[in-house]
């Protein structure tokens, strides 16, 4: 925009003021969707087989607002995967059936159980990075494990507050158990998760391990 000033000395002068630039806005309403799709890919070919055009393609986006919102693949996948983490569990929301068995067994739901094969799917995916990228690594830990982690530790205090199990049993280590052993088994050994393998983990490996004895098979 250009207008006339006048000096003092009564000479006119144009003088030219830069128009204020009205940028776009971007839009991330899509992200979530983009973000799952991300992880869709990664579960089906792996982190070094994956590319956001692939992912660009699932999501049905157009490849150029990808590359602006993740100029590379491994903030995409970062991003992908943090958004996998929930809110920190909440104790009402858990089984509490009166022993710590039945807590455990029912735990194991089809939802559940499609969900922790999804995240075993991701975290294969992501094998082959995990150990070169600390930050992902973290991540990983954060959204894959450490929800059921969480809510071990919770049925297993509970266990302990109501005299159940020993209080100088270690919490820590023993609610890593069960989802070590799902890890194991489902990228090393390549075999399902599924309900027979979760109960015979309860009776066989927990329960004894808390010092109690496993159930008749559910």
């Amino acid at each position: 925009m250009t207008q006339t000033d006048i000096t003092p000395h009564g000479v006119s002068i144009s003088v030219t003021e830069a128009s204020p630039k009205l940028g776009r806005k971007r839009d991330h309403t899509r992200d979530p969707e983009i973000l799952e799709a991300a992880l869709d890919v990664l579960a089906e070919t792996g982190f070094d087989g994956m590319t956001v055009d692939m992912v660009a393609a699932r999501a049905k986006a157009g490849k150029a607002t990808l590359y602006r919102r993740w100029p590379s693949k491994n903030e995409l996948v970062l991003d992908a995967v943090a958004l996998m983490k929930k809110a920190d569990v909440e104790p009402s929301k858990l089984p509490d059936t009166g022993t710590l068995r039945g807590d455990l067994v029912a735990m194991i739901k089809p939802p559940s159980i499609k969900d922790g094969e999804r995240k075993l799917s991701i975290m294969a995916g992501l094998f082959s990075m995990l150990w070169r990228n600390p930050e992902l690594a973290h991540a990983a830990n954060a959204a894959l494990v450490e929800p059921r982690v969480a809510a071990n530790r919770i049925l297993i205090q509970r266990a302990i507050d109501r005299g159940e199990i020993s209080a100088q049993s270690d919490v820590e280590t023993l609610a890593l158990i069960s989802p070590s052993m799902a890890a194991y088994r489902s990228l090393i050994l390549q075999k399902p998760v599924d309900r027979e393998f979760l109960i015979s983990l309860i009776d066989e490996v927990l329960m004894p391990a808390f010092g109690l004895r496993g159930g008749d098979p559910v």
